[in-house]
């Protein structure tokens, strides 16, 4: 009985840590807003530190500031409709994220959302626009035709709705529903919240094609080539999520890919594309993903090996060249 106890009590922390990491990705975006403007601000105090000679060498600056502003809001309004009933995306109606995770964040942490948390907002609305508007296309070219040829040509003389295709570290979802466009039989998984929460809203909500605006490059204030280049916006979806058959065999999955892939024989092939270097051990990955695969099925991928781990501090990181892959 004691050790059923301990199971317990274990399975309940581990539900509670993972619905207060949800309510911190949540809540990181809430404070998006907040945090932007905390850093407009910053360039606003520089320029009025300005003596008026120099100010008058840069008079559209300060309304370029204004404008960014304005871009820092109509993004927020954007994420307002990622963040609508998001507490239920991943859980049961009964079990959704309460103001009590939220309070409780808040009790224990005593601070706002950190700086990498914060990075990872300004790095999904970039991905929004990388994964679905034409202002990404060349580089999603670059990246998913690559793999998408391999595929075809290793298994495009099978039907395609009996072709079983996964992809780890699936991002926004634009790989996968790309693949199940085709026909494919396709499956995404994503371990990042910040990540699923805006493919579930694109995926979900977003029916017509280029319904929203946002301003991705707004958090950029160095390197510009020109000044307007910062609030230039973009529209998505560029390709309506509707476009793929109701019956389409179509899903993405959350979580840790070695965890929940465990099924030996189940996929024609598995697609990676900037997923193999971050892992914390590669050879857990590989060795994962040669179990899941059927035989004479294919691990297609794409990406560096760069290790998202490597160096840091109470991390492990197993760095092998391309050679030892």
């Amino acid at each position: 009985m004691a050790e059923v106890s301990d199971q317990q009590v274990a399975l309940e922390m581990e539900e509670r840590e993972e619905r207060e990491h949800f309510a911190r990705v949540i809540n990181s975006f809430k404070c998006y807003k907040m945090h932007s403007l905390k850093r407009l601000q910053l360039s606003k105090v520089s320029y009025s530190n300005l003596c008026d000679q120099h100010k008058n060498r840069i008079l559209g600056y300060i309304d370029n500031l204004e404008t960014i502003q304005t871009c820092i809001i109509h993004n927020y309004e954007v994420i307002k409709l990622i963040l609508q009933d998001c507490q239920y995306m991943l859980l049961n109606k009964e079990e959704c994220i309460s103001e009590a995770d939220f309070n409780r964040v808040k009790k224990n942490d005593c601070a706002p959302p950190t700086c990498e948390e914060m990075d990872k907002v300004k790095t999904t609305l970039k991905q929004i626009m990388r994964d679905w508007s034409e202002d990404g296309r060349a580089e999603r070219e670059a990246c998913y035709q690559p793999v998408m040829h391999a595929v075809l040509t290793r298994l495009g003389s099978r039907k395609p709705s009996e072709v079983e295709i996964l992809v780890p570290g699936a991002g926004l979802g634009r790989l996968v529903f790309e693949f199940a466009r085709l026909g494919y039989s396709c499956q995404g998984n994503e371990w990042s919240l910040h990540m699923l929460l805006a493919s579930n809203f694109i995926l979900n909500r977003c029916q017509e094609r280029n319904s929203m605006v946002l301003y991705p490059w707004i958090h950029q204030f160095t390197n510009n080539l020109a000044t307007k280049d910062q609030t230039r916006r973009c529209m998505f979806p560029d390709i309506s999520p509707l476009q793929i058959s109701p019956e389409a065999d179509f899903s993405m999955v959350a979580g840790d890919f070695t965890k929940i892939y465990t099924e030996p024989n189940s996929w024609n092939a598995v697609v990676t594309v900037f997923f193999l270097d971050t892992a914390h051990n590669i050879i857990e990955y590989l060795e994962t993903i040669y179990s899941i695969l059927v035989p004479g099925g294919y691990l297609v991928n794409l990406g560096p090996l760069l290790y998202h781990w490597a160096g840091q501090v109470n991390e492990m990181s197993i760095e092998l060249s391309y050679e030892e892959v």
